[in-house]
């Protein structure tokens, strides 16, 4: 079962998420909480799965939530979610440097919610990748002056490479493809890249590698 916490100021937006999420057999909403603060405190008290965090919210906001949850090491395998009503808000690109796992807006499609929970449970992947991936370039294309990061040092070749293609988007699935991998050593690489690199998921990969200067917006490998 996958446990969820709404974290959302609109009392009519998290009734309509909840009903939903709870319609569905896998998913239940353990909790909700009405600003970053109440969300934080939820999340030391419920422990979800996942968090579907409002980013604009009255007093402590979803930015500073997300970031006292990612930070905190008892709520390590919490996954937040974004919620927002634009596809381009500074304030996404901060939380995802943060540690969310990823974002969705909110006029987002019944089915692509449900799907988005289950996703962020597993921790596979970014949240509606191409619009995430999009988001990244653009802000991530602001920094004045990437800089190498020391942890890259202790990655091989392979797993830069895989790193590459994780910061361009690919599924497990796709990176096997190019690289001739099964999906299983495509899926041990990254797991093994996060562990290195010491990220909470693919979300901050791809965040690394833009910052660090591994990848620029618009790359893809040949």
């Amino acid at each position: 079962m996958i446990n969820v916490l709404l974290a959302d100021d609109q009392r009519l937006v998290r009734a309509g998420f909840r009903s939903i999420l709870d319609d569905e057999d896998d998913i239940t909403v353990v909790g909700q909480a009405a600003d970053g603060r109440e969300a934080f405190a939820a999340c030391r008290e419920l422990r979800p799965d996942v968090v579907l965090m409002d980013i604009r919210m009255p007093g402590a906001d979803g930015l500073e939530a997300t970031r006292k949850i990612t930070a905190d090491p008892r709520l390590t395998d919490v996954r937040v979610v974004i919620l927002t009503t634009f596809d381009l808000d500074d304030y996404v690109y901060g939380a995802l440097r943060s540690g969310a796992t990823g974002f969705l807006l909110k006029d987002t499609e019944p089915a692509e919610l449900i799907h988005a929970v289950r996703v962020a449970a597993r921790g596979d992947a970014l949240i509606t990748p191409s619009v995430t991936r999009r988001l990244i370039a653009e802000f991530a294309g602001r920094v004045q002056a990437p800089g190498a990061d020391p942890r890259l040092n202790a990655l091989t070749a392979r797993e830069r490479e895989v790193m590459q293609l994780v910061a361009a988007g690919l599924s497990n699935d796709e990176i096997a493809a190019r690289l001739v991998l099964s999906p299983a050593t495509a899926k041990t690489h990254v797991s093994h890249i996060m562990t290195k690199l010491d990220v909470r998921d693919r979300s901050q990969l791809v965040v690394l590698a833009y910052e660090s200067g591994m990848v620029s917006p618009g790359w893809m490998a040949p």
